[in-house]
């Protein structure tokens, strides 16, 4: 299914998560490691700004750009804001809790500039943002839009289109999903769809390191 709507919000639980799992609870309590060319820090303002190749990981979540500012209040609350190399495109990854048994699932997103709220637990893609889910290897559902906020808590998805950038191409300002319908193995028999999910590829219209 592909869906596309002027300067759309959507709110996806639904439809892009229906029956997955919340994103990793443990990854909220793990401590956070950064690797960076260069950091400056300011102990009264209990600031962070690294900057060259910036690598982040706290439990299952792994964040890559070019910059990263990052700030904890009195409560530990953290909060980081990363930006990417000029013409390319941050990178924000994590897994999410399922129950035993099934294949494990992912979230992944690229955006201008990516900001991580500890204490709301959301994530938020700033300029060509692009969210995909995977199962295992296999993208599932992919959404691209100028502003995209994640949160965890509840597992829902808001979307922005923004406003129309070009007025001669029709797609400016809209937001894209393309959804792969889910399967359910228990379902009775002829219920399911006859041919598989298709394998979605990644947009050409996203930039970015391919990784």
């Amino acid at each position: 299914m592909t869906f596309s709507a002027p300067h759309y919000i959507l709110l996806l639980t639904a439809v892009l998560f229906t029956g997955a799992a919340l994103a990793e609870r443990a990854d909220r309590d793990k401590p956070m490691s950064i690797e960076a060319d260069a950091l400056r820090y300011d102990d009264a303002k209990q600031t962070s700004v690294f900057t060259g190749k910036v690598v982040l990981t706290k439990g299952t979540m792994l964040m890559r750009g070019a910059r990263m500012d990052v700030r904890q209040d009195t409560n530990g609350n953290q909060f980081g804001v990363i930006k990417a190399e000029p013409g390319k495109l941050a990178f924000f990854r994590q897994k999410r809790d399922t129950a035993v048994g099934t294949p494990d699932e992912f979230v992944e997103g690229e955006a201008e500039l990516i900001e991580y709220d500890s204490r709301a637990d959301t994530v938020k893609f700033l300029g060509r943002s692009v969210l995909r889910r995977y199962v295992e290897s296999r993208i599932n559902d992919e959404i691209t839009g100028a502003v995209i906020v994640f949160d965890n808590i509840t597992s829902t998805l808001t979307v922005d289109g923004g406003p129309a950038t070009n007025s001669s191409d029709p797609r400016s300002g809209r937001v894209r999903a393309v959804l792969t319908p889910r399967v359910d193995d228990n379902a009775p028999a002829g219920t399911k769809p006859r041919d598989p999910a298709p394998v979605l590829r990644r947009s050409t219209t996203v930039g970015g390191d391919k990784k």
